[in-house]
């Protein structure tokens, strides 16, 4: 099968409705594993480079060595959350960022996760993650 060639994104390739479907149903899976403490499911999301990047509300991870070792070391308890909002925005047919705000019991204000996707010849990838948490509004 010879594949096609894919350009840069144009307006009319923005949020391709097949494109956000196929990404939304991987931050839906990356959700269940994250939740469930799937680590290995955890790992098989992020792109296996040291390039990819994972800045989260207490660490800065460079390279999918360093994230692989994180997921490893953290505690399995408290990582249960309800998302309250995710929004897919894709570019093209192969790139997209996700952005999900989410709550957890006990802990205040409002959780923001936003990862860029890409999909690599093994499929997508996320290659660049941010997680942060605003505190409540006074």
């Amino acid at each position: 099968m010879q594949q096609q060639a894919h350009l840069p994104a144009t307006p009319g390739q923005v949020d391709r409705p097949e494109i956000v479907a196929e990404v939304r149903a991987l931050a839906d899976a990356y959700e269940a594993a994250l939740t469930g403490n799937d680590v290995p499911a955890l790992d098989g999301f992020f792109r296996d480079a040291p390039e990819t990047v994972r800045i989260g509300a207490g660490e800065e991870l460079f390279g999918a060595a360093e994230i692989a070792e994180f997921r490893r070391r953290r505690p399995a308890a408290g990582l249960r959350r309800a998302r309250i909002r995710t929004e897919v925005t894709t570019y093209g047919h192969d790139t997209a960022v996700t952005t999900t705000l989410f709550v957890r019991d006990g802990e205040p204000g409002v959780g923001r996760q936003t990862q860029t996707w890409l999909r690599l010849p093994q499929g997508w990838r996320v290659v660049a993650a941010h997680v942060s948490q605003r505190p409540p509004a006074p």
